[in-house]
């Protein structure tokens, strides 16, 4: 290790600079189903007489702002740049309760978050001033989960795209989440499969027990039984003691995660008739594409659907980067902001509709 005065800033070569050879507004829309939210964002317009396809980006959890900032990266910002440079409406707004939109982020779960997506294209409807032939939600990581549910409530919804999005139940999305993040990080398969049948049972509390204190008091109880009936060994590499038995409770307690943990995204899906476009990367560690690509399929298939593309993409992690490993842990380090292939897929597969 050597001390230095700065760290160097990551290059990012991908994010665009003005001029942009297309028309920019910064918009705001009512959620005419929710009082109090007003959403806020950025639609892009190409250049041209159209008609133009649409679509409203989703971002993944956590409080987003329009350009999906995480991480050094803004994924939302270089997608919809190269989407719209290819002929493509896009709009990406601010979360409720995040930059320059209103509404109480943290007291919301999926099911509102899919209510102000549908008012997005509600908007984008509403915009007769741009000719508009097809309207779309593509959605990330949770937007690939609201998007299905927006389209089965709002018949604007002409398509989706599901960019490393879950076709199978949150709470098995996050066992295997973490599982795999624990192999990336070097821990032994004995430690990985004792710490998968605690974070089960957590979560089991979790959809269980509708009071938070009630549900954190069992938690600890059960963190507490761990530590003390798990081998030394294991509890050394998970680096585990009687001190930690109230650690990282607190993401499985609120609203949001009861209901994450317990939707299954599959009977949603096998309602869905649209075209779908389906992506994700064989590094993603966090919505891991192989048992959730096939699941989307099976949904799909069963749904009748006629039009759908599945496509696991060779390296891209969870943030649709390039990445061998797909540890989150290197996410900021990595120069490339949004895979270029799977821009090009995408945009070739929203133009292809007519």
């Amino acid at each position: 290790l050597v001390k230095v005065d700065s760290v160097p800033a990551l290059k990012l070569p991908q994010t665009p600079k003005l001029p942009y050879p297309y028309q920019s507004e910064n918009i705001t829309f009512l959620n005419n189903e929710a009082p109090g939210v007003e959403l806020a964002g950025t639609l892009t317009i190409p250049e041209g007489k159209g008609p133009f396809n649409a679509v409203v980006l989703v971002s993944g959890s956590g409080p987003q702002n329009r350009n999906e900032n995480l991480l050094n990266h803004e994924p939302f910002l270089v997608l919809s740049d190269y989407l719209t440079r290819n002929g493509i409406v896009v709009l990406r707004y601010d979360d409720r309760g995040v930059g320059e939109s209103k509404g109480d982020f943290n007291a919301s779960t999926s099911m509102d978050f899919a209510s102000d997506a549908s008012a997005a294209v509600n908007y984008l409807v509403a915009r007769t001033d741009i000719p508009i032939r097809n309207i779309g939600i593509a959605g990330h990581s949770e937007g690939g989960l609201i998007a299905p549910i927006t389209a089965s409530e709002n018949k604007e919804v002409d398509f989706i795209v599901l960019m490393a999005g879950p076709g199978i139940p949150g709470d098995s999305i996050l066992l295997l989440q973490g599982d795999l993040i624990a192999k990336a990080s070097g821990i032994s398969d004995e430690s990985i499969k004792a710490l998968h049948e605690l974070r089960k049972n957590i979560m089991q509390v979790a959809k269980d027990e509708i009071d938070n204190d009630v549900m954190r008091n069992n938690m600890i109880t059960l963190n507490k039984n761990f530590i003390a009936n798990t081998p030394k060994h294991i509890l050394d590499e998970l680096e585990m003691t009687e001190d930690d038995v109230e650690e990282g409770l607190d993401i499985y307690i609120g609203e949001w995660m009861q209901f994450f943990l317990a939707y299954n995204p599959r009977p949603t899906l096998e309602q869905t008739t649209i075209p779908v476009l389906a992506i994700n990367g064989t590094t993603d560690l966090q919505v891991p594409y192989k048992e959730n690509l096939e699941a989307i399929e099976k949904a799909l298939i069963k749904a009748g659907n006629k039009n759908y593309t599945i496509l696991p993409l060779q390296n891209p992690n969870h943030l649709i980067q390039q990445s061998l490993s797909g540890n989150p842990a290197v996410y900021s380090t990595i120069e490339e902001t949004f895979n270029e292939q799977a821009m090009s897929i995408i945009a070739n597969w929203i133009l292809s509709l007519k």
